[in-house]
């Protein structure tokens, strides 16, 4: 079993950056297809970026295509999420998430594994 840790959230400026990295524990790290998620105050968690295990494929919900950007370092078992041109509307509780398949899944059942979030607030 693997253990998530986010970090580098915070509040930043419309248009503004901030890349987010979740730390995985455990060898196996590379086994593991890597998703990242967002909750806002008073909706439902949605899926924002995915990563196969060795990084030959991401996928990004319409929203944050073009903006965002996941990436992964197996040597480092860190996964990235690299936020640009942020909005008001991003503000969020953002999870990483682990899932065995192997493709990647928008949906957050298949995955097993979940850090504790970090915070992203983005003000107008």
């Amino acid at each position: 079993q693997v253990q998530l840790v986010e970090s580098g959230g915070g509040l930043v400026q419309t248009g503004g950056s901030l890349r987010l990295s979740c730390a995985v524990s455990g060898r196996t790290f590379s086994r593991y297809t890597m998703g990242w998620f967002r909750q806002a105050p008073g909706k439902e968690r949605e899926f924002v970026a995915g990563i196969t295990r060795y990084a030959g494929g991401t996928i990004y919900t319409d929203s944050v295509k073009g903006r965002f950007t996941i990436s992964r370092d197996n040597a480092k078992n860190t996964v990235y999420l690299q936020m640009n041109s942020l909005k008001p509307e991003d503000t969020a509780a953002y999870y990483c998430a682990a899932s065995a398949r192997d493709g990647i899944d928008r949906d957050q059942d298949e995955y097993a594994t979940w850090g504790q979030g970090t915070q992203v607030t983005v003000s107008s």
